[in-house]
């Protein structure tokens, strides 16, 4: 037997317990680096979905406003911790622009870690939208007001004080969304002739 080739065997079989150390010192590295990249990319992707279907609940309202022959508002309330988006008819003699009904509001739940933003981003990061196909002077119409789509399917601003609301809109809108767990942003442009569409901040531009 050939002592020597046995022992030389037995030394390269199994992992030492520094070897092992090391390679599970590599994984938890690796997994402290991955691990929060892949949860940031649900959250980003998850903030897409909801600015996606927030944009086509307000082409529903743009359908049933001209449908009924009404007005429709986009309205916000928080429900059991979670922030709804719902549409609801309202007529100008009524000082109420948003008034939820169980059964004849039609609503969707926004993911608990999206909500909307209180107003458009200020700074830099992010800036707030500009639609640049948008020749209208002053600042576009964000989260602090009521839009309303008229009978005849276009944005308006609701204004409860006045009871008007005039078409075409002087300027357009953009809602924003915000995931506090990912500090990402998103926004749903309403165009003055009621087009839709939905962005997503990638840290330089919206896209």
């Amino acid at each position: 037997m050939n002592v020597g080739a046995h022992s030389l065997r037995h030394k390269q079989d199994g992992f030492s317990t520094i070897e092992l150390m090391v390679v599970v010192f590599v994984i938890l590295v690796a997994g402290a680096i991955a691990i929060p990249n892949a949860i940031r990319s649900w959250y980003n992707m998850e903030l897409r979905a909801t600015a996606d279907e927030v944009s086509d609940l307000m082409q529903r309202a743009r359908i049933l406003a001209a449908r009924s022959n009404s007005y429709v508002t986009v309205c916000y309330r928080l429900n059991g911790g979670v922030q709804q988006v719902y549409l609801t008819q309202v007529t100008l003699t009524s000082a109420a622009a948003c008034t939820y009904t169980q059964g004849q509001s039609i609503e969707i739940d926004l993911a608990r870690r999206i909500s909307a933003s209180p107003s458009a981003p200020s700074g830099s990061n992010p800036s707030a939208y500009t639609y640049s196909s948008d020749t209208s002077s002053g600042t576009p119409y964000d989260n602090t007001i009521t839009m309303a789509f008229s009978p005849r399917g276009l944005p308006c601003k609701f204004d409860t004080s006045s009871q008007t609301c005039s078409t075409p809109a002087t300027t357009y809108f953009v809602y924003y969304f915000q995931a506090v767990s990912s500090n990402g942003y998103a926004a749903v442009l309403v165009t003055k002739a009621g087009r839709t569409r939905a962005f997503t901040w990638n840290g330089s531009s919206w896209n």
